[in-house]
């Protein structure tokens, strides 16, 4: 399926939460008992979307849904309950989300200790592309390394200014081509102060009129 079809086969359909534009994966290398991919998941009108890398590494081999199963994934779903965010409520598993999109760079689920190669995450990049902008949110959340590396790539014209140090990146505010970009550490590689610094990152952005940010970041982007 060519980029441009694809782009155009998405649609808002905002009634559905997980997989909400209908993603075929393009491939099945998933374990006994494992979802064959991880969609994307949440508030469709979102305008804060949080990236992760694989399920492998932030969880939802078996649930379906981004970030849920494993510590990388509850850590950030702790970030997104917190009172003062209020993005993620009940269940754990399939939580409800309000004004947050949750998806994967790599959305296609491999067995246990497998790592996706570059031509699998390449072969997964349109997919990735045309949800990101079908959600069309304000403020890209990249999570671990490898999200970040590709979303500032692909999403900022700035990723020749950093050197993929995420201790140094984590909570920072990076403007985009039409998005505010904040990379976000891997949860595993967490100091003691890493969590309350997004969650105070976050605190301040939805204090101030962010919804003008993709057109301040579009004209300087």
């Amino acid at each position: 399926m060519s980029q441009p079809l694809l782009r155009t086969n998405v649609q808002n359909v905002t009634d559905r939460t997980s997989n909400p534009f209908g993603l075929r994966p393009p491939f099945d290398r998933s374990g006994p008992n494992e979802r064959t991919a991880v969609f994307g998941y949440g508030d469709a009108n979102a305008d804060f979307h949080v990236i992760g890398d694989h399920p492998g590494l932030h969880g939802g081999k078996r649930t379906g849904v981004p970030f849920t199963e494993i510590a990388n994934g509850n850590a950030i779903q702790g970030v997104l309950r917190d009172p003062d965010i209020d993005f993620a409520s009940g269940p754990r598993d399939r939580p409800v989300l309000e004004n947050c999109y949750l998806s994967y760079v790599h959305m296609c689920s491999l067995p246990d200790g497998h790592q996706p190669t570059a031509s699998d995450y390449a072969e997964l990049e349109r997919y990735f592309d045309a949800e990101l902008r079908a959600i069309n949110a304000h403020i890209l959340l990249p999570v671990g390394e490898q999200a970040t590396d590709h979303v500032l790539r692909e999403y900022t014209t700035q990723r020749r200014r950093f050197d993929l140090n995420m201790a140094d990146l984590h909570a920072t505010e990076i403007r985009g081509r039409g998005f505010m970009v904040v990379p976000i550490r891997n949860p595993s590689e967490w100091d003691d102060d890493d969590r309350e610094a997004i969650v105070e990152t976050l605190r301040g952005i939805l204090a101030s009129d962010y919804r003008q940010t993709k057109g301040v970041a579009t004209r300087i982007g």
